[in-house]
């Protein structure tokens, strides 16, 4: 049954009047109001339905959670403190992606793509019959067009590995990208099977681990999509979009997560912005041979175990006795964070399929964590790029000698005398 509550006095001058909250979820019988039905996998969009993840609609959510991810918290406060309507709905005039990306095959397969919705950037599109009815349907994702201008790749254009063609590459530096940012959409059962679990053990695991944020997970089990509150990705395409799907298409890949401090501020301590800006190389270089290169950039910064937990790991590392060195690298995390790494790949190839990609020709990364989920979702991995040896910097020599030495591509691996060496810095140095 639904519990409501009144909202207490506020000692403020801008103090609403009370009003009643839902605090528990269960559907009423007396609610003649039906949610839009989810056929999850549905080739076609009408019969898919809209992903419902707003208040104001004819017939309730159809989702548990609410939209924009990580910045949903950030909303929120807007309405509370009345910078925000709550009833505002976006205009969506001339959002329409810059480029049309889709529908391929695998959008039609409810087990290739889980994580998010492959209509998500066509919301305006395809779900047009119901926003006219009044519904408030949302994109999860939108498509753009830009310029990036990196300083690494200017210092490729000296070298000769990059030539300005003019079009790709300007001779400035300016490189044409596509860009498409995606929030998460959970598909509960398809996320279950992937992790081999049932939907109860996740939605309970998801509803307790969470201080009972959504108790829509435990008492809605006919709302089967969950918009969780996590950062969501970034894809940055390079070349002729059009021909992604292609059996032709020769494609470039670097799957990177979040490292913000090499990525932006460029901290030494770790080979990110190195293998990052080296994967953006490659990606140019294909584009420019009729290819397509794609950046997935995820926020799972620190493995997704946060960054306050992977500075924590960084003072550890430096100050044990005989120094920083690859022997004791994961141990380390683990003693901060209980596990070596949370960011669970699992769910990391439905972005590849979304793009349609059944084969990528080049894949930069040297991660075994990456590349096994990638080939065990069907896509086949032609060739494994790793970073140059002369873009590891010196400090980062401990993060790569313990990820080769735990089975990351390599065609040297560490022995035992060298993983005990410390190579990092101290603390103060």
């Amino acid at each position: 049954m639904t519990t409501t509550t009144d909202i207490p006095n506020i000692p403020n001058e801008k103090k609403p009047a009370p009003k009643s909250i839902v605090l528990t979820s269960h559907p009423s019988k007396t609610d003649s109001r039906k949610p839009l039905p989810i056929d999850w996998g549905a080739a076609d969009p009408g019969l898919r339905g809209p992903i419902v993840a707003t208040l104001q609609n004819p017939g309730g959510k159809n989702a548990v959670g609410t939209h924009s991810g990580a910045y949903s918290l950030y909303r929120a406060l807007a309405i509370a403190s009345g910078q925000l309507k709550a009833e505002h709905k976006p205009d969506l005039t001339n959002t329409a992606p810059a480029e049309r990306i889709g529908p391929f095959p695998q959008w039609a397969d409810p087990e290739k793509i889980v994580s998010m919705d492959p209509w998500g950037h066509m919301t305006s599109e395809v779900f047009a019959r119901q926003i006219a009815a009044g519904w408030d349907i949302r994109p999860t994702v939108a498509v753009t067009k830009a310029h990036i201008n990196m300083p690494e790749l200017h210092q490729a254009v000296q070298a000769g590995r990059l030539v300005p063609d003019g079009d790709i590459l300007a001779a400035n530096g300016d490189v044409k990208v596509t860009k498409v940012a995606v929030e998460p959409v959970w598909w509960l059962p398809g996320v279950a099977r992937r992790f081999k679990i049932s939907e109860t053990e996740l939605r309970r695991g998801l509803f307790e681990q969470t201080g009972g944020m959504f108790p829509e997970l435990v008492t809605r089990p006919d709302l089967k999509v969950f918009l969780p509150p996590i950062g969501g990705m970034t894809v940055y395409l390079f070349g002729d979009v059009s021909r992604l799907g292609k059996k032709e298409t020769r494609i470039a890949c670097r799957v990177h997560d979040e490292c913000n401090g090499s990525d932006v501020f460029g901290s030494d301590i770790c080979t990110c912005r190195p293998y990052l800006a080296h994967g953006i190389e490659v990606c140019i270089e294909e584009a420019q041979k009729g290819g397509v290169g794609v950046i997935v950039y995820n926020r799972k910064e620190g493995r997704a175990l946060g960054e306050v937990t992977k500075f924590l790991v960084y003072n550890a590392r430096k100050r044990q006795e005989a120094g920083d060195r690859a022997e004791t690298y994961f141990q380390r995390t683990e003693c901060v964070a209980g596990v070596q790494d949370m960011r669970f790949q699992e769910l990391m190839p439905d972005i590849l399929h979304w793009l349609g990609i059944a084969r990528i020709d080049r894949l930069v990364s040297m991660s075994n964590m990456k590349y096994e989920p990638i080939v065990s979702s069907g896509i086949a991995v032609v060739e494994r790029v790793p970073i140059p040896d002369a873009l590891i910097p010196a400090d980062a020599r401990v993060e790569m000698d313990a990820k080769k030495a735990a089975g990351y591509f390599t065609e040297k691996v560490p022995d035992a005398e060298e993983l005990k060496q410390a190579k990092g810095r101290g603390l103060t140095e």
